[in-house]
């Protein structure tokens, strides 16, 4: 029986290796010996991400290479696979021992877009009638890992999975090719001299922020009054603020007249009431990746990217659990190998406490909250002093947080008094608020953030019921305040949290039910995708929507494409394919009816767009260089290759945008157009990373020259 298992790349297929005993590694797979697990051995191979991606439209009809109105909406009779660019070799390489093989394990990542990628490349691959098990695991712990090869699970809910993956992504294709080329050809005619990337999940994601910017751009600041007293007691001084918030200064004014007060004069108040409540703070819930991401960019200002990237590290390093996981709970299993680390945990922290319970608690361990993942937490294997310090800044920190919140779970309640001082001044009562730290408890665990200005003032003295205090009184002058904009953590939560701000409780349901935009394996990716196409840019945190992203919402503004709802509805219906309720031709058609909508209804609506500089024109529109070949022509950017501006005229000269996995800039163009070669570049790609400069031979092709040296 020859078993070949499928990973996701290849820092998974050691992982996986390192369970058992290695009899071979060659460039493209690596052999097991036999054992108990693998009677007759087995074979690990890998993609590298995705092997195999949907055909783009001139592979189908070269006519659709042009972007032209009359051609929409672009949607093959079938929808084809094709191997991604420069993973030819690792493909063919997969195929033969698929071709080889008795019997096949996915071991991709445990979710849709893992069940996506082994069945489309095993379906590009040929093969057909192996019987396929499923790998299914939340660590890369050896002990886990090969638990996991033992207990096999079969394929009939990895099929599911493949059908809602599959559906996902040719919706997602079908909107993105036809949206993208409508919306920006409808806008060229009006001037625009860019292009629109649309998408379904990116287009309302980028309306929602901006949104919040027309929020902050209309927002009129209007001044408000209130009476704030100020106290001396003879343990110390307190404010105070009286009852009372009107916008016009008359209301307060007359307020004071009516208890015969005066502003800024010495004046005695009596403490009519102190009360005093204990406060108990139960230790937040453990880590979901989107948790995780929104503290992380709170404390360290780190991407959602950044933290994804960052904890995928951490996961190959067999230090945390599965990191793509939307569970805030943990089962039985997991909680009971925590308990045994315990000491261990605390240690590699450096805290120490007495756990204040060692049972399960349903706030944390809950086995049906629990579904493929569970909660973020540590594994088994506690590093060492010298592993712990070999990690980078960034792994460190994040690891030290997951294991602070599970720590926190054994950990005793905050404790805070909160005090309540009435304080009247000619029976005007003014209310004071304040909390003092009883307990840290499992406070302790994290770093103390700095105490800011109301934390400091929140500080109350100790007084009685009865005392007498001086007092003066102000009218406090504030002015409302407009939204903030977004930090990039907010903005996981806002995607996860959306339906609050829909008015139909249908939507409100549905977005709850699917938790809003995105998944949280995809809400960083998308957040990285519309910074990318400059719709939106983050300056020291904070979000704001560009001049790009402010004509992209004017322009789908009333369309469904604007509509986080839309997304939920179609979210909705994936998650039933993946449970058998739902199918994915009829999904692929509803699709299809929404993009004609689409195109009979946006020319009319996109009439009102203002078309603005993006900044993107003299980028893409700026002659590079004199074209080598006419002589007469410039070569521009055009978007997705470089060519001679005479290409009307019949000059064909063009370039490429990227050559050997390495992007070619307008520098390096420029280059070679008027000197006919580059200096060495560094950062190709091929078997291995290699340097070279290039050249321009005599058809205007640019070719690699190896003989020159660095």
């Amino acid at each position: 029986m020859r078993v070949v298992i499928l990973a996701e790349k290849p820092s998974q297929a050691k992982a996986y290796a390192e369970a058992f005993t290695i009899q071979e590694k060659t460039k493209t797979y690596i052999l097991l010996k036999p054992d108990e697990t693998f009677p007759n051995g087995a074979t690990i191979t890998w993609g590298v991400g995705h092997l195999v991606e949907l055909k783009e439209p001139h592979d189908y009809k070269s006519e659709w290479k042009r972007w032209k109105l009359d051609q929409l909406p672009i949607v093959p009779d079938q929808f084809l696979e094709k191997v991604s660019k420069g993973k030819w070799e690792q493909f063919q390489a997969v195929k033969r021992l698929f071709q080889q093989a008795d019997i096949l394990v996915n071991a991709a990542d445990v979710d849709r877009e893992g069940s996506n990628i082994f069945y489309s490349i095993l379906s590009l691959t040929g093969v057909k009638g192996r019987p396929v098990r499923r790998l299914w695991i939340n660590s890369l712990e050896k002990d886990e890992v090969r638990k996991g090869f033992k207990h096999l699970q079969d394929n009939d809910k990895d099929l599911r999975l493949f059908d809602e993956a599959k559906a996902r992504q040719i919706s997602d294709w079908m909107v993105g090719i036809n949206a993208s080329r409508l919306f920006t050809l409808l806008l060229q005619k009006k001037g625009f001299s860019s292009h629109l990337t649309i998408g379904r999940v990116q287009s309302p994601t980028v309306y929602l922020i901006y949104q919040r910017h027309k929020e902050i751009e209309n927002f009129i600041s209007e001044p408000f009054y209130q009476i704030e007293g100020l106290f001396q007691s003879e343990s110390g001084a307190y404010k105070g603020l009286a009852k009372i918030k009107e916008k016009d200064k008359a209301k307060v004014q007359a307020l004071m007249e009516e208890y015969g007060l005066k502003e800024k004069e010495d004046l005695t108040g009596v403490v009519q009431r102190v009360d005093r409540k204990t406060n108990y703070q139960k230790s937040p819930k453990l880590h979901s990746l989107s948790t995780l991401q929104s503290i992380a960019n709170r404390r360290w200002k780190y991407t959602p990217s950044q933290v994804l990237k960052t904890m995928q590290k951490l996961y190959e390093k067999r230090l945390v659990s599965y990191p793509r996981t939307d569970c805030n709970y943990i089962t039985e299993s997991e909680f009971s190998y925590l308990v045994n680390n315990l000491e261990s945990y605390q240690k590699t922290l450096k805290v120490s406490f007495t756990p204040v319970s060692l049972k399960p608690n349903k706030r944390y361990v809950d086995s049906r909250k629990v579904q493929e993942h569970y909660a973020i937490i540590p594994t088994k294997s506690v590093p060492t002093e010298k592993r712990l310090s070999s990690l980078s800044r960034e792994e460190s920190n994040i690891y030290k947080e997951v294991l602070a919140t599970t720590l926190a779970m054994f950990h005793g309640d905050y404790v805070y008094e909160e005090t309540a001082i009435f304080t009247h001044v000619h029976d005007l009562p003014f209310k004071s608020i304040g909390r003092r730290e009883v307990k840290r408890g499992w406070k302790e665990l994290f770093p103390k953030p700095p105490k800011s200005k109301q934390e400091k003032e929140a500080l109350l003295p100790q007084v009685q019921k009865g005392e007498n205090v001086g007092a003066r009184l102000y009218i406090k002058e504030s002015m409302t305040q407009p939204p903030k904009p977004y930090t990039e953590g907010q903005l996981i939560n806002m995607m996860k949290t959306c339906g609050k701000l829909m008015d139909d409780e249908e939507d409100v349901e549905i977005l709850k039910e699917v938790e809003g935009l995105g998944t949280e394996a995809t809400r960083s990716s998308i957040i990285e995708t519309i910074k990318t196409q400059k719709y939106i840019e983050v300056k020291k945190n904070n979000v704001y929507v560009t001049a790009k992203g402010v004509m992209l919402c004017e322009a789908i503004e009333g369309t469904l494409l604007s509509s986080p709802s839309m997304t939920a509805k179609w979210e909705s219906y994936l998650k039933k394919i993946g449970s058998g309720e739902g199918s994915k031709q009829m999904f692929i058609k509803q699709t299809n009816q929404f993009i004609e909508k689409l195109i009979q209804e946006t020319p009319g609506s996109i009439q009102q767009v203002h078309v603005r500089d993006t900044g993107e024109k003299k980028k893409w529109n700026a002659p590079i260089a004199k074209c080598p070949a006419c002589s007469k022509g410039f070569i521009m950017d055009r978007y997705k290759f470089y060519a001679c501006s005479d290409y009307k005229e019949g000059c064909k000269v063009s370039f490429p945008k990227k050559l050997a996995g390495k992007t070619l800039t307008n520098h390096m163009i420029k280059a070679l157009c008027e000197k006919k070669r580059t200096r060495v570049l560094k950062g190709f790609k091929g078997k291995k990373t290699f340097s070279t400069a290039l050249i321009l031979d005599e058809e205007y092709k640019i070719k690699f020259d190896f003989a020159k040296k660095a």
